[in-house]
Order: C-alpha cells, then sequence, then structure tokens
C-alpha cells in the first residue's frame, strides 16, 4: 500500500486547518452573534471546492495525490461542519432560536449556491 495518499491527505489537512485556524482567530465568534468567520469560510470552501472539481476534471490526467492534496486535505481541513453545528446548537441554547435558525439556512444555501457558482464559473472557462 502506498503512503503517497495519506501523506496527499495530511499535509493537505495541516494547510486547510491553519487557514481555518487564521480565520477563526481574526473572525472569532463573539457569543449570541452570528458567527461570521465559520460561514465565511463554509461558503468560501464550497466555493472553491465547486470550482476546483471542474478544474480537476478538465486537466486530465490530474494526479490522484493532487486531487486528495487539495479536495480532500486543504477544503476538508479548511471547511468545518462541526463547528458550525456548534455554534447553531450555541445560538438556540442562548435564546437566539430564531438567529441559529437562519443562520443554518443562509449556511446552508450559501454553502449549496457557492458550489454550484463555483462549478458554473469553472465549466465557462473550461
Amino acid at each position: 500500500m502506498s503512503l503517497a495518499p495519506w501523506l496527499a491527505v495530511a499535509c493537505g489537512s495541516a494547510v486547510g486547518g491553519v487557514l481555518r485556524y487564521l480565520a477563526a482567530r481574526t473572525w472569532p465568534m463573539v457569543p449570541g452573534s452570528w458567527p461570521l468567520g465559520t460561514m465565511g469560510v463554509n461558503v468560501l470552501g464550497s466555493f472553491a471546492i465547486g470550482l476546483l472539481s471542474v478544474v480537476l476534471a478538465a486537466r486530465q490526467p490530474v494526479p490522484e495525490t493532487a486531487r486528495l492534496f487539495w479536495m480532500v486535505g486543504v477544503l476538508g481541513g479548511f471547511t468545518t461542519y462541526s463547528t458550525f453545528a456548534i455554534e447553531t446548537v450555541w445560538l438556540g441554547e442562548s435564546g437566539h432560536l430564531l438567529r441559529a435558525s437562519a443562520y443554518a439556512l443562509v449556511t446552508l444555501a450559501g454553502c449549496v449556491g457557492a458550489a454550484w457558482l463555483g462549478r458554473a464559473l469553472a465549466g465557462h472557462w473550461f
């Protein structure tokens, strides 16, 4: 079994995780407020994975390690469903049920829309 795929994911995850940490430090969540930092990285990451999915498909052959590094590693480490989930719960538990619901819906729509836009733009270019 080759170590290359594992190393590609591990190295990419390290890069994505550091970028995610920097975003969290730059835009920390303020209790009771809209988690803009988390929403921003998730929407940006969704756009990037939509774009990259088309770019990598258009540039065949692409080494599997490159796809794993970028899509699974970097973007998987950068985006954060678990933080989105716990911040939504925290908003609800702190009495901001409407804000929590709106955050969940806007984030979901924003991420799906961003992934679609990324694929549409890349499809136009390639």
